[in-house]
């Protein structure tokens, strides 16, 4: 799974208009996006990392800020641009992998004892957020979960 990650002072995502996931104090956004191989397990690593990450201000994580989190599905960070003008999609894994999978990664939060606000996953969405920092990184379980069993 890929997420990206942006500290922030307040954020929101609404839906046709309606506010759907917001948070109104220090804490993360996290544009989450997974590919055709992910599991629950990368889910769950990904959660682990993201709430114990020492990137709030004084190099503090979530868990120890208890600070929210608003989650948002994005299947366009498994863009890929290296041909041509227009991004395939192909990495992205469907729908029916995809949306269980984002469910799992907020579910892991939550167990964790994160309190977690969430888009709407498929709808077309607006993100507003106050960037504080700013402070934005990006993380792919390839990088840091469990060798893959072939």
């Amino acid at each position: 799974m890929r997420a990206i990650l942006q500290r922030v002072s307040r954020a929101s995502v609404s839906v046709d208009g309606e506010v759907v996931g917001a948070i109104d104090r220090p804490g993360l956004v996290v544009l989450a996006g997974a590919t055709h191989t992910d599991t629950e397990e990368d889910a769950r690593a990904l959660a682990a990392k993201i709430w114990t990450l020492r990137i709030l201000a004084g190099e503090r994580s979530c868990a120890d800020e208890d600070a929210p989190l608003l989650v948002v599905s994005q299947f366009t960070l498994y863009a890929d641009t290296r041909r041509g003008r227009r991004p395939s999609w192909s990495a992205a894994a469907p729908a029916e992998l995809g949306e269980p999978l984002v469910e799992a990664f907020v579910a892991a939060l939550r167990e964790l004892g994160a309190t977690v606000e969430t888009g709407r996953f498929g709808a077309m969405m607006q993100v507003a957020l106050v960037n504080d920092g700013p402070v934005t990184i990006s993380l792919d379980t390839a990088d840091f979960a469990a060798p893959r069993r072939t």
